[in-house]
């Protein structure tokens, strides 16, 4: 008896079928003759593998419809990692994002297909990537007159998406105490921010050049996962001034040095988690959008 109702349950899971699920596609490549591979992202089930089959055919009843940026409604049936396609319709207009700040979305695309898993609910992180898209649209069409205050509002709204980002995976940044010490952050004090750990404090007195190895190295004599020689002993982070850590975690990126030390901290904490494979969105930017 118990057998077979774990085989009604695998044939049950094995054809799952999801209804009208909010959705954006974050990539999408040919596949096959007239098919097409969608990679979307959903509320509910994260990021999702689904096959849309004669999408590229000229009488689809898709066609221009499953593109980027294009708030959607969606239903698949799940079969294994790939899904396909049942459903497809528009859920509201297109968001106009203008070609200098295109870059920027794909750039939001790229780094959630990296770290994204599969099939793992994501409502938080949805509804921030959302927001993100409808802010890059807003960027393009209410600051067109001010090229320095369009950079500005860029770069704002891509740390914060990057920030909810980490803090979404799990990876959030410790932003107001010193890791090892708890001690609270100090806004004129210098910081190494140790990747994966958090701030240590760099003494008085030693040199720049210095300082990042001295910084991990007092965290991490002290600490038990501590091995001599190994590869996290030469793997220094960021230097970053208390001002910044503090301002980070209060949201405040009015400053510009906020604005710099804060891109060059996400950049790097990103970096870890990303690998070496470069980003491909990076090589799209124009001036306006070197706020990656």
């Amino acid at each position: 008896m118990m057998s077979a109702l774990c085989e009604v349950w695998a044939i049950r899971m094995a054809n799952h079928k999801i209804l009208l699920q909010p959705a954006y596609v974050l990539h999408h490549r040919a596949y096959r003759d007239s098919s097409v591979l969608l990679e979307l992202f959903s509320p509910e089930y994260g990021r999702v593998g689904v096959i849309a089959r004669g999408a590229k055919s000229a009488k689809s009843r898709w066609r221009g419809v499953l593109q980027p940026f294009q708030p959607l409604l969606v239903s698949w049936n799940k079969r294994g990692e790939l899904g396909t396609l049942t459903a497809a319709e528009a859920h509201g207009p297109a968001l106009t994002i203008a070609p200098d700040l295109i870059a920027s979305g794909f750039y939001l695309n790229e780094i959630l297909l990296r770290l994204l898993e599969r099939d793992q609910e994501q409502l938080e992180l949805f509804g921030c990537y959302d927001e993100a898209l409808r802010g890059l649209d807003k960027v393009g069409t209410e600051t067109d007159s001010d090229n320095q205050s369009r950079s500005v509002a860029l770069e704002i709204l891509l740390r914060q998406f990057e920030i909810r980002l980490l803090n979404a995976l799990g990876y959030g940044l410790v932003l107001d105490h010193e890791v090892g010490s708890e001690s609270p952050v100090q806004a004129e004090q210098k910081y190494i921010y140790q990747l994966e750990h958090g701030p240590v404090k760099v003494e008085a007195g030693v040199a720049e050049d210095q300082a990042n190895y001295t910084a991990f190295s007092s965290y991490f004599n002290s600490a038990s996962s501590f091995k001599s020689g190994s590869e996290e002993e030469y793997q220094y982070g960021t230097r970053i001034s208390g001002g910044t850590l503090l301002a980070l975690h209060a949201g405040d990126f009015s400053d510009e040095l906020v604005r710099l030390e804060s891109k060059r901290l996400l950049r790097g904490v990103l970096g870890h988690y990303l690998g070496s494979k470069p980003l491909q969105s990076r090589n799209l930017a124009r001036p306006i959008n070197r706020s990656q």
